[in-house]
């Protein structure tokens, strides 16, 4: 195979010259792809390295190998594990994540159900986290090192030293056990009132902006701090610029890059987190659904959460880089 005259430029590298934005985000998506059938490999693996299977698990200790074996071949569990897997994951990209287990109903329709309340948790929760710990960041660097900053960094300390289900317990004790102003558990169904769920999601919410408005405005605070320390912050300032005005105008838009990426990560936490406060608050999300397949080695269930999960993690994080590229024009040329 003979080599390209000197000076001739291929094709794929004429693309990303011409278009580096655009192909570094045709190559954060190709990436993306990559790893979650990296993950879809771990999942299903792991899932399957797993000592006992479920058709021992459902019939009990007292259970003939016949019927072991019957409820093995009834699931097709006799069948060669990476035809299952292939089996698997074309049908999941198609959406059908098969049949659960234990109760034999469609896993997908389970879950379109379960994840509209785990995404009307979350968003609920970002909605009021993101902009408080932003406007908290921009508050702390105005009075930096006086008496308003140090106080919200001791709070934050403290709330990102508590894990989540201490915090949800603690919650529970005072304003649903002690003061009983707040429902518990968290429980929501179809047709019920706007209004109502808001009342019902009061307590898990309230844990999940703990949670991640701590971490959100440490960052947020540092990035404007790093902005701050500009000679051209230093100029805006000595031409008589307001700190206040400067740290709007100036600082958040130019720290940008580094509060988007963080506040996604924490969506992206946001989402896969709340496993933890649906079990805690007993509501019925994906989170929920996962655990009590645990229990009883729904393996279709644990599967399709499992994949689902990956997947948004996956997904924010690459929206996190791209909307990192388009604010910051310099990391479209890397050095």
């Amino acid at each position: 195979m003979s080599n390209p005259p000197p000076g001739t430029v291929l094709p794929g590298l004429r693309f990303k010259q011409r278009f580096p934005l655009l192909s570094l985000i045709i190559e954060r998506c190709v990436l993306s792809i990559i790893l979650l059938f990296a993950v879809s490999v771990l999942i299903f693996g792991g899932l399957e390295a797993l000592p006992g299977d479920f058709a021992t698990t459902y019939l009990g200790q007292s259970a003939t190998p016949q019927a072991v074996a019957n409820i093995r071949e009834e699931l097709g569990l006799n069948r060669p594990v990476v035809t299952r897997y292939v089996e698997w994951l074309g049908n999941a990209v198609k959406g059908d994540f098969g049949t659960s287990w234990a109760s034999k109903n469609s896993v997908s329709e389970q879950i379109g159900k379960r994840l509209g309340n785990s995404l009307f948790l979350a968003g609920f929760a970002a909605l009021i986290s993101v902009p408080l710990a932003v406007c908290l960041g921009m508050l702390a660097v105005h009075f930096r090192n006086r008496m308003p900053d140090k106080i919200i960094n001791v709070i934050s300390l403290a709330a990102i030293s508590l894990p989540e289900f201490f915090i949800g317990y603690l919650l529970i004790m005072f304003f649903s056990v002690k003061f009983g102003i707040a429902t518990f558990p968290a429980t929501v169904f179809d047709g019920m009132g706007f209004v109502d769920r808001l009342k019902a999601i009061a307590l898990p919410t309230a844990t999940l902006v703990l949670v991640v408005l701590a971490h959100m405005m440490r960052m947020t605070r540092a990035a404007i701090l790093s902005v701050m320390s500009s000679a051209y912050m230093e100029t805006a300032e000595l031409k008589g610029l307001s700190a206040f005005r400067a740290i709007v105008k100036h600082a958040a838009p130019n720290a940008l890059a580094p509060i988007i990426n963080v506040i996604a990560l924490n969506l992206a936490y946001l989402i896969v987190g709340v496993v933890v406060v649906e079990v805690v608050f007993v509501y019925p999300g994906m989170g929920q659904y996962m655990v009590d397949a645990v229990t009883v080695r729904d393996m279709p269930v644990v599967q399709a959460c499992g994949l689902i999960f990956a997947a948004v993690y996956i997904f924010l994080n690459m929206t996190a880089d791209i909307l990192a590229i388009v604010a910051n024009p310099r990391l479209r040329h890397p050095r």
